[in-house]
């Protein structure tokens, strides 16, 4: 894996460069939004990639719970870190695309007012990594990371069912897209992807190593307070 690092780091940057290109350059201008429409290119595949962060980190930690194994529990804290990175940029981009095209920055829409909810469901999961000492955190936060992931088909499914604010979907739900733009979006969700990916591996080998310096710096204390003086 050593190896393979830096060749898929390299081989995501340039993903990301043409993504880029292909949003900004070759995609087809939106008739009634213009330019502005090119915010979906990163709103969108950032919406799904913290989707499958959080559906990472709901497998990781029903494991965990099951288990008792700390890689899983280290898998489900990395995903979750780099999940509600990738959910901060879709609450960023959307006032962003929205205050152009609906006139206001921010709305209680449910779709809006559920990905929130599910944002802060995570930062609290976290807070609680972060700051609880008992030796039941990982428990606590394995339980809160599988109630936090039921809020993500509420989300997903809360235009199909509801009239919001929120444009309805454009794929699978009756909906249409151009087909230059669905390449587009479907290439910059592959190097999103790939990008989630690289940082949650390598977060989650930084937490594992983490944990065995605080092991083995546990055990020579222990062995150090045991030793006759």
């Amino acid at each position: 894996m050593k190896r393979a690092f830096p060749i898929f780091a390299v081989l995501t940057a340039a993903l990301l460069s043409y993504g880029l290109y292909e949003a900004l350059v070759v995609a087809p201008t939106e008739q009634t939004m213009g330019d502005v429409q090119r915010i979906f290119y990163y709103h969108v595949p950032s919406a799904w990639t913290a989707f499958t962060l959080f559906f990472l980190n709901l497998v990781a930690s029903v494991w965990y719970l099951i288990r008792r194994n700390s890689k899983a529990d280290a898998l489900a804290l990395a995903a979750a870190e780099v999940g509600v990175v990738f959910c901060t940029v879709v609450l960023v981009t959307g006032p962003i695309w929205a205050r152009p095209v609906w006139g206001i920055w921010w709305t209680w829409d449910l779709r809006l007012t559920l990905t929130l909810v599910l944002w802060l469901i995570y930062v609290s999961y976290l807070m609680l990594r972060r700051f609880s000492t008992s030796g039941q955190t990982p428990v606590l936060a394995a339980v809160l990371a599988v109630l936090g992931a039921l809020d993500v088909p509420l989300v997903y499914f809360s235009i199909w069912f509801f009239r919001t604010q929120h444009p309805q979907p454009v794929i699978g739900g009756g909906g249409s897209i151009d087909p230059r733009m669905l390449h587009v979006l479907l290439i910059n969700w592959a190097a999103f992807s790939c990008f989630a990916a690289l940082v949650c591996w390598s977060r989650y080998h930084l937490e594992v190593l983490s944990r065995e310096v605080e092991e083995t710096r546990a055990l020579e204390s222990l062995l150090g307070a045991g030793s006759p003086r």
